[in-house]
């Protein structure tokens, strides 16, 4: 009799665990790991250092997504002193100005930018308002970086849409 009332409670641990198990196995969940797939890496300082890393970190996490099968989105955002990396322009007599330790990396950052963009996919944006103030011209800004009208509030959107914020320190 010992066995027959215990019967039925280890079929109840059985299909507890068997309808757990198929629940996860469908569940957002699953899809969160697509959704997670998505960051937005905010450049607003002068380092050059800093700002190598940051290039580092976003192909990191590319290879990452990549690597776990998820299709990642990335997108990096200019703002005040990150327009110093997207332009040639030494943006002379502007608090931008492009100094000694820039103009040493220009060539190999901008290659790193230019090849996160061709060959990553990842999307640029510089704020406009920000290019506007130095008045530095538009055709100066290299080729494939989007002008957004305010770089905060494009972060901002994207953070609305889910993407995870990441700044490099």
């Amino acid at each position: 009799m010992k066995t027959i009332s215990h019967l039925p409670q280890r079929l109840m641990q059985l299909l507890f665990v068997t309808a757990t198990s198929i629940a996860l196995a469908f569940s957002p969940v699953s899809q969160a790991a697509d959704d997670g797939a998505k960051a937005v890496y905010h450049v607003d300082f002068k380092d050059p250092t800093r700002y190598s890393a940051t290039l580092t970190s976003i192909n990191n996490i590319i290879n990452y997504y990549e690597s776990e099968l998820m299709e990642p989105e990335i997108h990096l955002v200019f703002v005040g002193y990150g327009l110093r990396f997207t332009t040639d322009d030494d943006l002379k007599g502007t608090p931008y100005e492009a100094g000694k330790p820039l103009k040493e990396r220009r060539a190999e950052l901008k290659g790193r930018l230019q090849s996160l963009m061709d060959v990553r996919n990842v999307k640029v944006h510089l704020c406009d308002k920000t290019r506007g103030e130095v008045g530095l011209d538009p055709s100066k800004v290299y080729s494939g970086i989007e002008l957004t009208p305010s770089g905060v509030a494009k972060i901002a959107i994207l953070q609305s849409e889910g993407f995870a914020y990441l700044k490099i320190q």
